[in-house]
């Protein structure tokens, strides 16, 4: 893949995730554009808000952060997206998705359609993919993608087994972390081990790439028929929403300078994860 300007599309969720000490933007869609554009990577943002006062906040900490968000929709008659995030020290992270929001509802239209036919990648998951409407658009969108890349993101109980074969299925490029790996393999009866399972998913999905993300032991890159592991861990405090996104953001801004031999040892130099 050669490098271009053209935005990559960012579609589904943007959302407020609720946490103890107070709110903040969240969504995976959301947070991936936000990293891309800080690495001045140019990006779109995909996505619907409500017409309330969330939905005028959440918009305006798009706008703070200079994203591009001239494909997020505006929804009169559903509310705002909300997560209620339980986080824990040493624990995973827990969450509480309400449904049904905006971003369960993202049109279909001719401006977005062009806007993913053009554009060097479109980075969807699982969680927008929920309910019919927004799932009907993403399925419409993915035939015109040129390059399509699915943070897995599980997030019990908003997927079926279906969906997330499909939109395996449609991939080129797949990121999923250690508990998401497990069930995947389980589904498709083998074993979940990272020397065996990257590769099988690879060529099982016709994928050109897989990502798996172990938290503060870094991540591993099934790519070019090759292992590529981390040499240093994720973003500091690893365990907190977000991490993964930026790491995603990082993997999507290098793949089309060169072959991951030529970049993933510097992709994991510090500084080279800031998360600011």
């Amino acid at each position: 893949m050669t490098q271009s300007f053209t935005p990559i599309i960012c579609f589904g969720e943007s959302l407020w995730d609720v946490l103890p000490a107070g709110r903040q933007p969240g969504g995976a869609p959301y947070l991936v554009a936000v990293h891309l554009h800080r690495l001045g990577r140019p990006v779109r943002l995909a996505s619907r808000v409500g017409r309330d006062e969330l939905g005028t906040e959440l918009l305006a900490a798009m706008d703070a952060e200079g994203l591009d968000r001239s494909l997020v929709q505006h929804s009169p008659t559903h509310l705002t997206g909300v997560v209620k995030a339980n986080v824990q020290p040493g624990h995973p992270t827990t969450y509480k998705v309400v449904q049904p929001v905006a971003w369960d509802y993202i049109r279909f239209g001719e401006e977005l359609r062009a806007a993913v036919a053009g554009a060097p990648m479109l980075v969807y998951g699982s969680l927008a993919a929920r309910t019919a409407a927004t799932r009907e658009t993403l399925y419409r969108l993915l035939q015109h993608a040129a390059f399509k890349v699915f943070d897995v993101n599980l997030r019990p109980p908003h997927y079926t087994r279906a969906v997330v074969k499909y939109l395996l299925q449609q991939a080129d490029f797949v990121k999923l972390n250690q508990v998401e790996l497990a069930e995947i393999m389980a589904w498709l009866g083998q074993p979940a081990t990272e020397a065996t399972a990257l590769p099988y998913l690879a060529a099982h999905f016709h994928l050109q790439a897989v990502c798996l993300t172990k938290g503060a032991a870094g991540a591993t890159l099934w790519a070019d028929n090759q292992f590529f592991a981390s040499t240093g861990a994720l973003p500091a405090a690893t365990e907190t929403i977000g991490s993964s996104d930026v790491l995603l953001a990082h993997l999507l801004a290098h793949w089309p300078t060169g072959p991951p031999a030529a970049w993933w040892p510097r992709l994991w130099a510090a500084p080279a994860l800031a998360t600011a």
